[in-house]
């Protein structure tokens, strides 16, 4: 994807605009479409989004939270992170149950959604087959979250890393851009943190359905962490 990019975004907005054209990866565009001409029979009555989902929130964040990929009916559906599906059920609710959101769901755009002092991003844009993106896919996304950190860095203090394939496509990115990431780095676990110069990075276990349906995670335990999280970026 690299050599597609002509010129490195220099603002979030440009680099929203840019990652909704991106079609870098083959399997993923003709899944993502494909999600977006059949629908599910719930939504077929809706004009899915069916392209790259950008990150959503703050130009100037102070906090970000790194998930895993757009979901094939969720924002893949409605074309912003988190937005549409059951983990973005149980990610806004315990963001606002905190203070990091203005209220506890996100169904639509346009929905009145707004985020204190937050964004929110992904280390794939695109809707993946079975939730599972490829490494080489991984890859080809990387610029995107290289030049979101870049554009983030004055203002970042803290991000949260949701799931394990977040935590090992972050922290790579991270040490090319200058923060200190030990070797070898921590294994991923709920309740890890490291401190790397001005930001401390939080990690949890994803806000999917398996994990939430089987109690490996509970509202009580994303709320923790969404509030260590957002009292280190001084926004609670």
């Amino acid at each position: 994807m690299a050599g597609m990019k002509k010129t490195r975004p220099q603002t979030i907005a440009e680099l929203d605009t840019a990652v909704s054209a991106c079609r870098a990866c083959p399997r993923l565009v003709r899944w993502r479409e494909q999600v977006a001409q059949d629908k599910r029979a719930a939504f077929a009555d809706q004009n899915y989004w069916g392209k790259a989902v950008p990150g959503f929130g703050l130009s100037d964040a102070a906090m970000l939270i790194v998930g895993l990929a757009p979901a094939a009916h969720g924002a893949n559906r409605t074309g912003r992170m988190f937005t549409g599906d059951r983990s973005g059920d149980v990610l806004y609710r315990a963001m606002h149950a905190v203070g990091l959101a203005n209220q506890p769901t996100a169904t639509h755009l346009g929905d009145g959604l707004t985020l204190n002092g937050v964004r929110i991003t992904a280390p794939v844009h695109c809707a993946p087959p079975q939730n599972k993106p490829t490494p080489a896919e991984r890859d080809r996304c990387k610029p995107w979250l290289d030049d979101e950190l870049r554009l983030l860095r004055p203002t970042l203090r803290s991000i949260l890393v949701l799931g394990a394939f977040g935590w090992q496509s972050l922290l790579p990115i991270l040490a090319a851009n200058g923060w200190d990431i030990p070797r070898p780095a921590p294994k991923f676990g709920h309740g890890v943190r490291l401190e790397s110069g001005s930001i401390t990075v939080f990690a949890s276990y994803h806000v999917s359905q398996r994990n939430t349906f089987t109690g490996l995670l509970t509202p009580r335990m994303i709320e923790d962490v969404l509030r260590d999280a957002g009292r280190h970026a001084r926004l609670l």
